[in-house]
């Protein structure tokens, strides 16, 4: 189930499928200026050294296809979700709508939540993880490093306990930066990892499809100026979401 609200100021990873890009694609919320759209698990944000298939080049044959526009169609990349996580993303249409959204994410204004389901419970119901974080671009990982570490890059987030299940909870993230790997590198770092995270998850790695979605995404509108909050629930019928109460997750 995916629904925009406005609030009353304003209202193991595996290459993607090919799908024609104007099929493919699920289109939330869509003006003259921004385009919202879902994007599903396990692919790209945007073009890699992989040559698979993107959301970014989707959107533009989504654009080309339904505007009929000629030529080249741009479309700005504002922000990214790893390949194997799926939810809400917006693009800009225009460079104008794309320099202030990308302006809302330096200042806080443009806001993140996930969903995701961890081995184990937190021991602290709610609470504020903070670390820096440092990528090797040879193999692809981040990990948890020292402040003083060359190339170290600050990574905060808060979480909170929704509900568990046996052996499992579901959590609610919030980002405050916006890292690489980030949510899984820093849940792992506390011996909760995300479910179905073989690359983190160590002795504790449970094997499935990674549970970690982008549910939630606020942000200012860059031309109207109304407050705009779009919400997709991750799957409910599959493994491990069906073992929780997403709708309640939903709710304001």
């Amino acid at each position: 189930m995916c629904e925009e609200r406005q609030t009353p100021a304003a209202a193991e990873e595996a290459p993607a499928e090919e799908v024609p890009a104007e099929e493919a694609l699920t289109v939330l919320y869509e003006d003259n200026h921004i385009i919202v759209v879902l994007k599903p698990q396990n692919v790209a944000s945007c073009p890699d050294e992989s040559g698979d298939g993107n959301m970014l080049d989707r959107v533009k044959a989504y654009i080309k296809t339904t505007c009929h526009k000629p030529g080249n169609v741009y479309v700005g990349l504002v922000h990214r979700l790893d390949r194997p996580t799926g939810g809400v993303m917006v693009f800009a249409k225009t460079s104008k709508a794309a320099g202030r959204l990308s302006a809302q994410m330096k200042t806080g204004d443009f806001e993140k939540k996930y969903l995701a389901v961890l081995v184990g419970a937190p021991q602290e119901e709610s609470g504020t993880l903070t670390g820096y974080l440092k990528k090797n671009t040879v193999n692809n990982m981040v990990y948890l490093t020292p402040q003083a570490t060359d190339g170290a890059k600050l990574a905060s987030l808060d979480y909170r306990v929704l509900e568990k299940a046996g052996e499992l909870a579901l959590v609610q993230v919030k980002l405050h930066t916006g890292r690489s790997h980030q949510i899984r590198v820093q849940m792992a770092g506390i011996s909760h990892p995300v479910y179905g995270d073989m690359r983190y998850g160590g002795e504790k790695a449970v094997k499935g499809k990674l549970a970690l979605w982008a549910y939630s995404l606020g942000f200012t509108h860059p031309v109207t100026k109304e407050r705009m909050l779009f919400l997709c629930e991750p799957p409910r019928t599959e493994t491990p979401w069906r073992r929780f109460d997403l709708g309640a997750a939903l709710k304001p």
